[in-house]
């Protein structure tokens, strides 16, 4: 069960601040309301779904009960899947460049093996410690 929770907190987390960023970008107008995003906007969006996908397999690895890197790259196969629906459903549709929803695929699993990474590191005693 907790194997779950930590893969679906991690899930929850990247949908919700993604979209919370989403809308804050509409919100202020950086994102064009109606209009497709250019370049710039889609490498801005890609670079902070990045950092939202590193944080989230960041908590998951943290909140798995054991095997945090196997945790976090479920996730990222479930984001690599939620990407591919994504780039099957606007494939061919003026809705950006069509690099954007590819990068996001992707991204998936080298975002989530970093955001494990990080968690690990910080996790493991340091180097020289002989204290066990």
């Amino acid at each position: 069960m907790r194997s779950m929770f930590s893969v679906i907190v991690g899930l929850i987390f990247v949908v919700v601040v993604t979209i919370a960023v989403d809308m804050v970008l509409h919100v202020t107008g950086v994102y064009p309301s109606g209009q497709p995003l250019d370049h710039a906007l889609a490498l801005l969006a890609t670079v902070y779904r990045v950092l939202i996908g590193i944080g989230g397999a960041w908590l998951t690895a943290k909140l798995a009960p054991a095997r945090p890197m196997k945790h976090a790259l479920i996730l990222g196969g479930i984001g690599t899947f939620l990407a591919l629906l994504g780039l099957v459903a606007t494939w061919g549709k003026d809705m950006g460049p069509e690099w954007y929803p590819v990068s996001l695929a992707v991204l998936a699993l080298p975002q989530s093996w970093l955001g494990a990474r990080l968690y690990l590191q910080a996790a493991a005693p340091p180097e020289g410690n002989n204290n066990v």
